[in-house]
């Protein structure tokens, strides 16, 4: 897996890792949130969060999904993609470079066991998870980030982990 800089990314952008965790089935899990003041203002995303400490993003990309989703027995694999994005979430805008790692997990199960360690603002706006099958995604009317994320997944099963990461082109909201 690449390696990254011991002093981060010279860009100054909040260091992020993500999680494309895939079951048998190859569906894909999803968490939902919204502005924690405006539920309507909602959205899919992928599990995952900011590097803490001197952690790697492979380590954050461990805890953050068992964190978030309570998933602990899974299969870290390669990063996918790469991602800088910018978006105004709790009265604030978080510039972000993000990182995705496959993963996948014999869990199937719809009922998760359960987020554990999640923050304050994120038990106030992460409302719950799917699993989500690729048709199911291409089909979607709701928000997803990364917004071309049905695209992805379909090249990703069909053509399998690219040979090094992919960088997305940005996303600013």
């Amino acid at each position: 897996m690449p390696a990254e800089p011991a002093d981060g990314p010279e860009n100054g952008l909040r260091k992020v890792a993500r999680v494309v965790l895939l079951d048998p089935d190859d569906r894909i899990l999803l968490l939902y949130g919204h502005e924690p003041d405006d539920p309507t203002d909602d959205w899919w995303f992928t599990p995952g969060g900011g590097v803490e400490g001197d952690e790697t993003r492979e380590e954050a990309a461990v805890r953050e999904l068992a964190e978030e989703t309570g998933i602990t027995e899974f299969e870290l694999g390669p990063v996918l993609w790469r991602r800088q994005c910018s978006f105004p979430f709790a009265g604030r805008r978080w510039d972000q470079d993000e990182w995705y790692y496959l993963a996948r997990t014999a869990q199937t199960s719809d009922a998760l066991p359960g987020a554990r360690g999640l923050t304050e603002l994120e038990r106030r706006s992460v409302a719950g998870a799917r699993w989500w099958t690729c048709a199911e995604l291409t089909r979607a009317h709701e928000t997803v980030y990364p917004t071309r994320l049905a695209e992805l997944l379909r090249r990703l099963l069909d053509e399998g982990p690219p040979a090094g990461p992919v960088t997305l082109d940005p996303e600013i909201v």
